[in-house]
């Protein structure tokens, strides 16, 4: 399993938009102070996607984070590959029994594919898209990943890269 953090808040973000001749495009933007995080992990072979929403980046959100993960699969024992973050190896960590990690080398956000359901997250779900408050753009997110969790089809369109696949086939 592949596992990765984003951020997401109320600054939105502008994009091409299509709109007909000769009316010029009318999109709202919003810069303000707020986020939130959500954290992902997903099994490549199947496509199988696990998030959860949560307020910080931090130890504690991440022990909240892996509890869960392990006790959705109880029976399963997993290698969890996430990059080198500060709070994934906070000395405070309890890692579940069922569950070893796995950091990539620094600097090498382009290993981790989790990174680009971020970018398909991101296009899909939030381009010029204004929130009213953090609740809002929470139930937004939240909308957005049970989408993609309930389509492993098209996670696995975007993370089965062959250097992934053919490594978990030797």
């Amino acid at each position: 399993m592949f596992q990765d953090e984003a951020r997401f808040g109320r600054i939105s973000g502008t994009r091409r938009c299509w709109c007909p001749r000769p009316h010029r495009p009318v999109v709202a933007t919003e810069v303000s102070q707020e986020y939130t995080y959500a954290y992902a992990v997903v099994s490549v072979p199947e496509g199988a996607l696990d998030s959860l929403i949560l307020p910080h980046v931090n130890g504690t959100c991440m022990q909240i984070f892996l509890d869960e993960v392990a006790a959705r699969y109880p029976e399963d024992r997993w290698v969890m590959v996430m990059d080198g973050a500060g709070w994934h190896r906070n000395q405070d960590l309890v890692i579940p029994e069922n569950m070893r990690l796995l950091t990539l080398p620094p600097y090498s956000p382009e290993l981790n594919p989790v990174e680009h359901l971020w970018d398909e997250l991101r296009e899909k779900w939030f381009h010029n898209r204004v929130f009213d408050s953090l609740e809002a753009l929470e139930d937004h997110l939240e909308t957005g990943l049970r989408s993609m969790e309930g389509s492993s089809e098209m996670v696995r369109s975007i993370v089965s890269w062959p250097w992934i696949i053919d490594s978990l086939l030797i």
